[in-house]
């Protein structure tokens, strides 16, 4: 089925809007619109595009957008759904950052988010509840699954080594029968390599040039770097990102990249959107003009390489995994994948439920720290959301409104 361009706007724009929650809900999300409403992907092209946007570097709930439509409308379905999968996020983290350095931080607004954090404990929840029977195929992948959860959730493994090991292990397992080769992917591929990498970097070539040394040329090169390495998702590149903003080039303070972080957690998009907060810090210290051009370079910086690898890459995926070892492969990865979506809705649950968590592996919630205010959302969403079968929409709406009268009137 290929949808007209009205409906493509019209669910990828709802999801782009909706898409709070991290990862885990974005592709909840993603999976209950295109694949339960609309019936536009089928369960295994689904599974196998999350495999693979997994196994690449940057947000995979935004490549995974970008496959979604690449896979209904071509290149410009692509770009239509990763586009709106970022603006709204990008838009609300700029208006967030501009009060932030004016007003500090804004207790109603912190209490109207708790409301939606807590809400997308809800909607992980039914997520993981979906995904076990999809992606966990036969005792292996349940195997593969646990296996990934513990080494992440536990040990702190290297994420890399997690989807490394499934996928070595998938490739060793051969899955099924080898099936009917597709055609070959048109050919293009160094073309198409070549046009997103000018498209990437002419804009950002332009700037070095006409500012070298500038907040907004700084934030090209790192950006463009960090995009390239970003494998496991934001978490994974917290670290550098900190250091390089606050340590090294002094955009913000320690603790203005953890806000920064909270507000990253709390609106639409991905999570990797922090960088968009870090960015507007960096160029106010010289002025509104550069904060704006620093955020649009840290934008384009960020997510352009989404696009080269997706559309350099994606034709190519049905006629690899044709092949039962290739398959097989892919099949370990989904698998892996449920146990990292598993860590991530576990470590978002921990730290939204408590005030105060010790940052080891696995996290621990200190005695006493429980808020109750963030467990009567959770709950309040779970039996309005899962229960009683209500929208999205509106189940972030009212824990949202719950937040705040809790705020102004308890």
């Amino acid at each position: 089925m290929t949808p007209g361009w009205p409906e493509m706007t019209r669910a990828f724009g709802r999801i782009g809007v909706l898409s709070f929650g991290g990862p885990a809900a974005q592709i909840a999300l993603m999976h209950h619109e295109l694949v339960e409403e609309r019936g536009w992907l089928d369960e295994d092209t689904f599974l196998r595009g999350l495999g693979f946007c997994t196994l690449l570097p940057g947000p995979e709930a935004m490549q995974l957008a970008t496959y979604a439509g690449w896979r209904l409308r071509g290149t410009a379905g692509g770009l239509l759904a990763g586009v709106l999968f970022v603006l709204p996020g990008a838009l609300v983290i700029v208006a967030l950052s501009a009060l932030y350095l004016g007003y500090g931080r804004l207790p109603l607004v912190e209490a109207a988010f708790l409301g939606i954090k807590a809400a997308a404990l809800a909607i992980v929840a039914g997520a993981l509840w979906k995904l076990r029977a999809k992606a966990l195929k036969g005792p292996l992948a349940l195997a593969i699954a646990t296996s990934a959860f513990v080494a992440l959730f536990f040990f702190a493994v290297p994420f890399w080594i997690v989807l490394g090991s499934a996928l070595v292990l998938g490739f060793a397992v051969p899955s099924g029968k080898a099936g009917s080769m597709p055609p070959p992917a048109q050919a293009g591929t160094l073309r198409t390599i070549v046009t997103w990498l000018a498209i990437w970097w002419l804009p950002l070539l332009t700037v070095l040039w006409l500012a070298p040394g500038s907040v907004p040329a700084q934030a090209g090169l790192f950006f463009s770097w960090l995009a390239t390495v970003s494998f496991g998702g934001a978490y994974a590149v917290l670290a550098a990102l900190a250091q390089t903003a606050v340590e090294t080039n002094g955009w913000l303070r320690p603790d203005q990249m953890v806000d920064g972080l909270g507000l990253a957690e709390t609106t639409p998009g991905p999570l990797i959107l922090v960088t968009l907060f870090t960015g507007w810090l960096g160029g106010a210290q010289v002025g509104v003009g550069t904060a704006i051009a620093t955020a649009l370079v840290t934008l384009w910086a960020t997510f352009t390489p989404c696009f080269l690898w997706i559309f350099a890459g994606a034709p190519h995926l049905e006629r690899l995994t044709a092949n039962p070892r290739l398959r097989g492969a892919l099949d370990m990865v989904s698998a892996a994948v449920a146990g990292v979506i598993a860590n991530l809705s576990v470590w978002f649950a921990v730290h939204i439920l408590f005030t105060d968590v010790r940052n080891s592996s696995p996290p621990v919630p200190l005695p006493g720290s429980l808020d109750g205010r963030a467990l009567m959302l959770a709950l309040l969403a779970f039996v309005w959301l899962l229960v009683l079968k209500r929208g999205l929409p509106e189940t972030l709406a009212l824990a949202a409104l719950a937040g705040a009268a809790l705020f102004l009137f308890v």
